[in-house]
């Protein structure tokens, strides 16, 4: 979940999908988006912005767990899967993982998305970004124009210089064989629907990035 959903949106997300088999990573939304500002105020050290962002993303995700009763906090992946078992949805905190492994070099261009696909890597999970707009567009959605990408090869996203996932995130699903949805989680049916592979309609829109 983009942190940019959070709180009511993510939190009306995370209830419409108390009942399926996922686990919730959430962005760090308004907190990570302040450090960024302040970094390009004052310059910080990659490895602090790095660090704060990833704890801007465990404070949403303590947030978001406060709100639900069917979710519990997960360290590990082990942790993750023993809450799944119990009928629970787990939400990863990275923090620890990702200091014990490192595996990003620590940049704005990694995100929640990048986080998210290596963690979806780790579960052998599919991955759905759920953020503030429809999809990918030809260029920024707020300019006259853009036009919505229904599906792009992974391949084609490494030439974008921007878009509504981080930069690194095409490179990841190349590494790790991932197929991915981004989708606008503001509409949690359409999010019900890729979950549960109803989307051959093409009644909503989505981006659906895949690899050959």
């Amino acid at each position: 979940m983009g942190g940019s959903l959070f709180p009511k949106k993510a939190i009306e997300l995370a209830n419409a999908l108390k009942d399926q088999n996922c686990l919730f990573l959430i962005g760090g939304g308004e907190f990570a988006n302040l450090i960024r500002k302040y970094d390009s105020e004052m310059e910080f050290s990659e490895d602090v912005t790095h660090e704060t962002a990833i704890d801007s993303m465990d404070i949403l995700a303590k947030l978001l767990n406060d709100k639900l009763a069917f979710t519990e906090i997960s360290y590990t992946i082990k942790k993750a899967n023993s809450i799944s078992n119990s009928n629970k949805i787990p939400i990863m905190i990275c923090s620890e993982i990702l200091k014990e492994h490192e595996p990003f070099r620590h940049s704005w261009d990694i995100s929640s998305d990048s986080i998210a696909a290596y963690i979806a890597n780790l579960l052998n999970a599919k991955l759905l970004i759920a953020t503030n707009v429809n999809g990918i567009y030809t260029k920024d959605p707020s300019l006259s124009g853009a036009e919505l990408i229904k599906e792009i090869d992974v391949n084609k996203l490494l030439t974008f210089d921007e878009s509504s996932i981080d930069l690194m995130l095409p490179t990841l699903l190349i590494d790790y064989g991932l197929d991915c949805y981004v989708v606008n989680g503001e509409y949690p049916q359409r999010v019900l629907s890729i979950v549960n592979n109803k989307t051959s309609d093409g009644s909503f829109d989505c981006t659906f990035i895949h690899n050959k």
